[in-house]
């Protein structure tokens, strides 16, 4: 028996949400996150939004001299 595999909708980078985080930024931070399947796997709005969640806490944690 087949399964159908659910499959997110690629899309083109979004605009950021955060003030002071931008475009390049983000764009920069997902490479990284998910350079390990790309270009196989086109980056989705999920993780576009992941990725900016992510960068945003990362620049959190070291304006409070947290170490990540």
């Amino acid at each position: 028996m087949k399964t159908k595999t659910q499959k997110s909708k690629v899309i083109e980078q979004p605009p950021t949400v955060t003030p002071g985080v931008t475009r390049s930024m983000v764009r920069e931070h997902a490479y990284r996150l998910y350079r390990d399947r790309l270009p196989e796997h086109p980056l989705t709005l999920e993780d576009w939004v992941l990725a900016e969640k992510d960068l945003v806490n990362l620049m959190e944690a070291e304006e409070v001299g947290v170490e990540v």
